[in-house]
């Protein structure tokens, strides 16, 4: 008995060691799976605009307004008092926007036309516009008519009572002109001058008409070049007509006033005429008669130069098509007006008693001057 209670107790052990043996294998832990943050889809950029050009104001408004410009022969003051007429008439006319502008020389003219391609117009001489249409394409649009003549002509002018009497009798004299860039002033005098074969000696720029005259009467200069333009009878009608002219009617005496009515010279009452017993002197002498009012008495005329095409009102090469038509058309109105006495008509300003249409190739006869005496009008 005792060893059967024995052996069951062994068997129970020994089942339940096998138990405890068989029993369930730990299970090894798993990680806990790593929640990896959602990485966020980039939006598409929209690609920057390019930023958009604010297109240029209009020739012609406030903020681009049209330049007026005059080369500075005679007085500034009545050059800008005279301009700022002309652009109120083409103000009215067209509603456009102009600035006058008197730049310091002839060549500074001409290099802002060139500058300012597509809002300038200028009122220049045959010379500089030459010049300016083969630099950058400067066109033409009228040219100036005084008292009839499409052309005008430059004067040697000297004191009355010196001793020249002929071109010839200029060799190394002191001579005096107002520009280099001028047609009537030096151009034109130095050709026929080097043509002759006359060398004067000193030069002096003087800075305008005006002022040449002036150092011819004050004797700073023996000799000086202005512009010249044909006196008027005391009926109020030229000496000579073009016709006269073109026919080779006109004998060297005619372009001085006659002898006998020199002493009788002097300003007007209003001192807006310079006159001699009725007749009228319209060359560069009369500029200065309030400062010298015997300036017939003082200063000559020596000789006068071959004809030259009249002073140009011309545009910039780019200039508008349709703004330009529309100043070419109240610009002919304005010239028919009592006001055109007041600007560009005045003679104390350019003469102009009216204007003409023209052509580029009326100015082919200066190129041909330039052309052969290889001046040229540098920045």
């Amino acid at each position: 008995m005792k060893r059967s209670l024995y052996i069951l107790f062994a068997v129970l052990a020994m089942f339940a060691f096998v138990l405890a043996a068989c029993g369930p294998a730990e299970v090894p832990a798993t990680e806990a799976p790593v929640m990896e943050e959602a990485t966020e889809v980039p939006t598409a950029v929209p690609p920057t605009e390019e930023p958009t050009e604010v297109p240029a104001p209009s020739v012609g408004t406030p903020e681009n307004p049209i330049k007026v410009l005059f080369v500075p022969s005679v007085d500034a003051n009545i050059i800008v008092t005279g301009g700022e007429v002309m652009a109120e008439a083409l103000n009215q006319a067209t509603g456009l926007t102009f600035e006058v502008i008197v730049p310091t020389s002839y060549a500074a003219t001409i290099e802002e036309m060139c500058a300012s391609p597509d809002n300038t117009m200028a009122f220049i001489p045959g010379l500089g516009y030459a010049i300016a249409s083969q630099l950058c394409g400067v066109d033409v649009s009228f040219k100036a008519i005084r008292f009839g003549y499409p052309v005008y002509w430059a004067e040697y002018i000297v004191a009355r009572d010196s001793e020249f009497q002929t071109l010839e009798d200029l060799e190394g004299a002191t001579w005096g002109f107002g520009d280099q860039g001028s047609t009537s002033g030096y151009m034109v005098p130095a050709v026929e001058l080097a043509e002759l074969g006359i060398t004067p000696g000193e030069q002096v720029q003087t800075g305008g008409h005006n002022q040449t005259v002036t150092a011819v009467y004050n004797g700073e200069v023996d000799f000086g070049t202005v512009f010249y333009s044909v006196p008027l009878t005391p009926e109020g009608s030229p000496v000579f007509t073009w016709a006269d002219y073109e026919a080779g009617k006109v004998t060297d005496d005619m372009y001085e006033l006659p002898e006998d009515v020199i002493p009788n010279c002097a300003p007007d009452a209003e001192g807006k005429k310079l006159l001699c017993d009725g007749w009228r002197v319209l060359d560069a002498r009369a500029n200065i008669r309030t400062e010298a009012p015997d300036v017939m008495q003082k200063v000559r005329i020596l000789a006068i130069s071959a004809a030259i095409p009249n002073d140009t009102m011309a545009f910039g090469p780019e200039f508008p098509a349709d703004v330009r038509a529309q100043i070419e058309e109240a610009l002919t109105a304005f010239a028919a007006t009592e006001a055109w006495s007041q600007s560009i008509g005045n003679n104390d300003f350019y003469g102009w008693t009216g204007i003409e249409p023209a052509t580029d190739a009326e100015y082919d006869i200066i190129r041909a001057m330039v052309a052969a005496t290889g001046y040229t009008i540098e920045p």
